[in-house]
């Protein structure tokens, strides 16, 4: 399959139509990263194939958006239509959560903020072998709550990771209430530069954006790169979008059949 065929469409088609037949929730949180996910495996990452060792690395901290990445991963041919289908059945390598067993799973994730943490690891593995392979994470804004994720950033800014390029995904809630009621992250660039970050700001839906800032801050060799993509929890469906109840909430059949018919 080409790889233009990873479009955001598809994965949010995806999405409702694996979450529908698994009744499983965490829709929100997948459809505000799709535009993300097309942009990485449509054109941005080098994996020519999952297991080429000079690949790129993709790390989804955010690992409950993981059926996201599942439709990338689907559309590019890695995974089976089969394989897609037994999303969180017994026995499936497709949980909630990507675990490693699965083809282009680099780290298995869900505890949030430790993927920072992993892609800081491979990012020093790739200097220290003076390969030309970048590290991608995606991580959520609540994981900047978390104490691990600032940790991570001091040792990457230290040793100089600039092959490490974290995208935040700003969709501004978390799984019990609206992420500046919980604990309140602005200004969250200055934070990241503050931290000695090279630190980007896009429309985490504007695929354009997010390419552009990927290829600017590529040429900075000196720092690590923090893009922090505003988006919206729900992104492309009318009644999810910000709204608390859809990062766990499973879709009723009314419901399904409205959202197709938004995305359609």
């Amino acid at each position: 399959m080409d790889a233009n065929q990873v479009t955001a469409q598809s994965i949010r088609r995806i999405i409702l139509q694996q979450s529908k037949r698994a009744g499983v929730g965490h829709i929100g949180s997948s459809l505000s990263i799709a535009d993300i996910i097309a942009t990485l495996y449509g054109s941005t990452l080098n994996i020519p194939a999952p297991e080429d060792p000079g690949r790129d690395r993709f790390i989804l901290s955010k690992g409950h958006a993981a059926l996201a990445f599942y439709a990338a991963i689907y559309l590019k041919q890695w995974i089976s239509e089969d394989m897609l289908n037994s999303y969180c059945t017994d026995g499936t390598h497709l949980g909630v959560h990507p675990e490693k067993p699965l083809t282009g799973v680099d780290f298995s994730s869900g505890s949030l903020g430790m993927g920072i943490s992993y892609a800081t690891g491979a990012a020093l593995a790739g200097q220290l072998q003076n390969s030309k392979r970048r590290v991608f994470v995606l991580a959520s804004d609540a994981e900047c709550n978390e104490g691990i994720t600032w940790e991570a950033a001091m040792f990457a800014a230290h040793h100089k990771l600039s092959n490490l390029y974290l995208i935040i995904d700003l969709n501004g809630q978390q799984a019990l209430g609206y992420t500046k009621d919980v604990l309140n992250l602005a200004p969250l660039s200055q934070k990241w530069r503050a931290f000695e970050w090279d630190v980007f700001e896009v429309n985490g839906h504007d695929q354009d954006e997010i390419v552009s800032a990927i290829n600017t801050c590529g040429a900075n060799k000196n720092q690590p790169h923090a893009i922090i993509a505003h988006t919206t929890f729900g992104k492309g469906i009318s009644f999810m979008e910000n709204k608390i109840k859809w990062h766990y909430w499973p879709m009723s059949d009314v419901e399904y059949q409205e959202a197709l018919r938004e995305i359609s």
